[in-house]
């Protein structure tokens, strides 16, 4: 690991890939975010502890008959410094490890200790019978005052009782350690499977500015999306099960139905990937 950055106050922003990481709206966000801050690597996780490599394999570069690169899946810190309201952030991207998600856990912990980071940020997406022009969060917070931002941020809180990916290692180790903490999942439409959701990018890119205090430009995003939306509207008008989808979502979310509109979706035995009909 290198030298760990001296930071001001700094925020800790973690988006991952895998399970949840619908529409790549987790771990695009802090990519984005990385370039945009202009952040610096600075120290990344043991791949070996904490990956499967039959699971998460190896990208190799082979050129011409001669292997150049091989990058084992990790996870990896940038600190980027927010000039515009006096403090650092720190971000942090990975694959989901596979393995010792509590070690995993602690170890990005203790370099946010060292840090002096006060506040954990996990990013999640999630597939929902929602309509692509939504900009619906839900939150997991550690503390009252947390979810009382959240909610004047029309923020849902979180009801739910299943699965967990790693998000919520992290905000129950974090709680243990004294950290303020929460998780912000993002809900993607179904059929737009196979694309990335620039405007859910835009709209949760603009949240954490207004929760963190620094700027970040959003432009970019919200071009993609204004591009993107136009390809959508096009597909709807040409493929007829596409815009029948859509329009069901539009009126089951007008009745108030969602829940039987989700099951209805988990039934059917075809769910349209938008990717299928890009060229």
């Amino acid at each position: 690991m290198a030298k760990l950055p001296s930071l001001r106050e700094p925020l800790f922003i973690a988006g991952f890939d895998g399970w949840g990481n619908a529409l790549n709206v987790s771990h695009a966000m802090v990519t984005y975010m990385i370039r945009k801050l202009n952040a610096e690597y600075f120290a990344r996780v043991n791949s070996e502890l904490f990956f499967r490599y039959d699971q998460s394999r190896p990208y190799v570069n082979i050129e011409g008959g001669i292997l150049k690169s091989i990058s084992p899946p990790d996870g990896s810190f940038y600190a980027a410094s927010a000039a515009s309201c006096g403090r650092d952030i720190v971000l942090f991207k990975s694959n989901e490890p596979q393995l010792r998600w509590t070690h995993f856990v602690g170890e990005l912990l203790s370099i946010c200790q060292q840090l002096g980071v006060k506040t954990v940020i996990a990013l999640g997406s999630m597939f929902d019978n929602v309509l692509h022009s939504d900009r619906i969060l839900s939150a997991v917070a550690s503390n009252e005052d947390l979810l009382s931002d959240l909610l004047q941020e029309k923020v849902i809180p979180i009801d739910y009782k299943g699965p967990s990916a790693i998000h919520s290692t992290i905000l129950s180790e974090a709680q243990k350690r004294g950290f303020k903490c929460l998780s912000l999942w993002c809900h993607c439409p179904y059929y737009l499977e196979g694309t990335t959701h620039f405007g859910l990018l835009a709209h949760l890119g603009a949240l954490l500015a207004s929760l963190g205090g620094f700027e970040l430009d959003t432009e970019e995003l919200q071009a993609g999306w204004k591009n993107l939306s136009r390809q959508i509207q096009e597909l709807m008008a040409k493929n007829p099960d596409l815009e029948t989808m859509v329009n069901d979502i539009r009126r089951a979310k007008a009745r108030g139905s969602w829940a039987g509109m989700k099951e209805s979706a988990k039934k059917s035995k075809k769910i349209i990937n938008l990717s299928d009909f890009f060229k």
